[in-house]
C-alpha cells in the first residue's frame, strides 16, 4: 500500500513509518467519517457591537459604485465534522464548542445546523 507523508523543513527528508499515513486513512479525513454529523456554524457580532470590518467594506462598497449597500457585517463561518450518531449528542456538543472556543459569547452570537 502506498503512504503519503509530507513535513514542513526546508530539506526534504525521508519520513519515518510512524509518521506514514495509509491514503485510505487520508481519504476517510477528506471526504469524512460514515456517522459523522455535518455542523455548519456561522459566528456574528451582536447588534448593538461596532463592526469596523463591516464599516471599511461598505464604503469600499460604496467607492466602487455600489450605493444601495448599507448595514455590512463580518462574520465567521465553520464546517466541523463530528463522529457522534446521536444528534441530541452532536448537538450538544456542538454547542459546547460555540460556547467554549468558537465564538466570544458577550460580543458575538451563534448559530447552527446540523446534517448527517
Amino acid at each position: 500500500m502506498k503512504t503519503l507523508c509530507a513535513r514542513r523543513t526546508r530539506t526534504i527528508k525521508r519520513c519515518t513509518s510512524d509518521a506514514r499515513t495509509p491514503l485510505a486513512d487520508i481519504f476517510s479525513i477528506l471526504v469524512g467519517k460514515e456517522g459523522a454529523v455535518k455542523a455548519r456554524i456561522h459566528v456574528t457580532l451582536k447588534q448593538g457591537i461596532l463592526d469596523p470590518q463591516g464599516k471599511a467594506i461598505e464604503h469600499a462598497l460604496d467607492s466602487l459604485g455600489f450605493k444601495n449597500v448599507g448595514n455590512v457585517r463580518v462574520g465567521k463561518y465553520m464546517e466541523v465534522d463530528v463522529d457522534e450518531k446521536d444528534k441530541v449528542k452532536a448537538e450538544a456538543e456542538v454547542k459546547a464548542m460555540c460556547e467554549k472556543l468558537l465564538a466570544n459569547t458577550i460580543v458575538e452570537e451563534y448559530r447552527y445546523e446540523l446534517t448527517p
